[in-house]
């Protein structure tokens, strides 16, 4: 049965989501690693949601079809005051269910993120991608995003 993207819901994150996209995150190589799985979320996992939830910069959705969470994603609105005081979209944690994907849900995640960021009033939107993931780096610059950063960073 092909489903049509009108028939997908987005709305933004609730607690009681977050076994569902803590499942999302850890649904690859590099989340397996870096995500823990337990039957009530870790306190760590609960502490970040209500961080996400409190900050009216941050915004987490979630896309569901039949009720079912298919796929995430975060926005974070950046202030900065390069670019004459430029607001920026940072997108990050995009997932799609292994079952869906290759079905254009990303695409449509991608598309409605992006057109959000619009609405912000955001002069850009960047993400960042784990460099061996290089199926959602082609899909990234499918979607016109462009390389032009070398991204650093220092982990505690």
């Amino acid at each position: 049965m092909t489903q049509n993207m009108r028939d997908i819901v987005v709305r933004k994150m609730h607690k009681a989501d977050l076994p569902r996209i803590l499942q999302l995150l850890a649904d690859d190589e590099l989340g397996q690693l870096r995500e823990t799985l337990q039957t009530m979320p870790h306190d760590d996992y609960i502490c970040a949601f209500n961080a996400i939830d409190a900050d009216p910069n941050q915004y987490m959705a979630v896309f569901e079809m039949n009720d079912d969470i298919i796929g995430c994603l975060q926005i974070s609105f950046i202030p900065g005051l390069s670019r004459r005081g430029a607001l920026r979209g940072q997108i990050e944690s995009v997932r799609v269910a292994a079952n869906d994907r290759g079905k254009g849900y990303g695409t449509h995640m991608m598309a409605w993120a992006i057109e959000k960021c619009r609405e912000q009033g955001c002069a850009l939107v960047q993400l960042t991608s784990d460099k061996t993931r290089k199926d959602a780096q082609r899909f990234y610059q499918e979607l016109g995003f462009v390389q032009s950063h070398e991204g650093f960073k220092l982990q505690f």
